[in-house]
């Protein structure tokens, strides 16, 4: 019989059983879950842009031209639409930007007190500004906050300068840094995302950067949550609308001609955490409505549920010719996986090992598969281990065993 625990998580896992035995009879049914929430309707401005989203749950209606959203814990995708599409990343490249100052940072190459010479270049660079001075000097850690809050060109120029020595150096160490990360759509050319023919990102990967970004440095994430900063009596609010409104805690926004209005943003509900990238879309104000609509919707039709622990008895397998009649099949690692609400209704597992295991058996050994999927729930594979050693019975004890099941015995 199946582990209490699995039991329990079965009102839809109604597939489950060894490959020996009868396949079981669904669990008593749950309550009904709870339908699917419908993202909120947009006003006139966000009509539609082209195809929906993909998403478990079907599609869903967006007007950002390029989305993604992720999962924190789990890197299940709950939603994309044209995702690795090479697009230009405006001021989301500020994202790489940040994350290479933050990893000089945690190696002690750079210290937050340190201050930093303006260059005329940096100086005069056009777009957002955090408006230094040329020949000044300026903390690092007031230029982080004209990066992140006020999406500074000049403080970007700055800290690249420092750290690499030109801007184009450090042109390299991103695309260096995009190559060790995973990043398969991106390309650089400067660090501010200046528009550059040669410069993309898809949002998948500007999304990958994001959680990297909380998950490698959360000791100065706390930055993207500012939102406001004063630099030369010059006071700026944080051009991320969510973070504004309170609605996300990080990360970025941008805007070019050619890929329209981007938001990258994260929030956390509950103790879970969604990461979300639009771009393309008309305005900042459907830039603002669409992002607070789509990371709505992820919270209220997505929950991420721990299947199981290490260590977990699934099921306890025959043993031919140990010292034991069975062994307990255990899963090695936690196994946390982002669902639909409604996954109960559609989820299916299944256990598979060949029966009765033969002995000597060691603690650690694969001995089977459980594998999971259904509709709207992502297909997986776990391996069963031996939770125990089961030495093989001496050679008394198997001649025993032999004989008692060629006389029916069992065995």
């Amino acid at each position: 019989m199946l582990s209490r625990r699995l039991a329990v998580l079965a009102s839809a896992l109604v597939s489950a059983a060894p490959a020996w035995a009868q396949q079981h009879k669904p669990a008593a049914p749950h309550a009904a879950a709870p339908k699917p929430a419908a993202p909120r309707a947009r006003t006139k401005e966000s009509a539609s842009t082209g195809s929906p989203a993909d998403s478990p749950l079907g599609p869903v209606d967006t007007a950002a031209k390029w989305a993604v959203a992720v999962d924190f814990v789990t890197g299940a995708t709950l939603l994309e639409k044209a995702a690795d599409e090479e697009v230009p990343p405006s001021s989301m490249t500020k994202l790489m930007t940040i994350y290479i100052v933050y990893e000089r940072l945690k190696q002690g190459r750079l210290k937050l007190d340190d201050t930093l010479t303006v260059s005329e270049r940096a100086w005069k660079m056009a777009g957002s500004k955090m408006f230094v001075q040329v020949g000044s000097q300026v903390r690092v850690e007031d230029l982080i906050r004209g990066v992140i809050v006020q999406s500074g060109n000049d403080a970007a120029v700055v800290l690249a300068e420092a750290v690499a020595g030109s801007e184009e150096q450090f042109a390299e160490l991103m695309n260096a840094k995009a190559k060790a990360l995973g990043l398969v759509h991106s390309q650089f050319r400067n660090c501010t995302g200046w528009p550059d023919p040669e410069q993309h990102m898809s949002v998948r990967d500007i999304a990958t950067v994001a959680r990297r970004i909380i998950q490698d440095f959360p000791e100065y994430y706390h930055y993207d949550a500012e939102k406001s900063f004063k630099y030369n009596g010059i006071d700026q609010g944080n051009r991320n609308p969510m973070v504004q409104k309170g609605t996300a805690d990080g990360l970025k926004t941008g805007h070019t001609d050619a890929g329209g209005y981007g938001l990258a943003a994260s929030a956390i509900r509950n103790g879970r955490r969604v990461v979300l990238v639009l771009n393309g879309m008309a305005s900042m104000r459907e830039r603002g409505e669409e992002g607070e609509r789509l990371m709505d919707w992820c919270f209220a039709n997505f929950e991420d549920v721990t299947l199981f622990t290490a260590g977990d008895t699934i099921e306890r397998a025959p043993v031919w010719l140990g010292t034991s009649k069975d062994v307990p099949l255990v899963v090695g690692r936690e196994v946390t996986v982002t669902l639909p609400r409604t996954w109960r209704d559609h989820a299916a597992v299944k256990l598979s090992y060949e029966s009765p295991v033969r002995a000597p058996i060691v603690k650690g050994d694969v001995l089977g598969k459980l594998t999971m999927g259904g509709k709207g729930v992502p297909s997986m594979q776990v391996d069963l281990l031996a939770g125990a050693d089961v030495p093989r019975l001496g050679l008394p004890g198997r001649a025993m065993a032999m004989l008692s099941r060629l006389t029916g015995g069992g065995g």
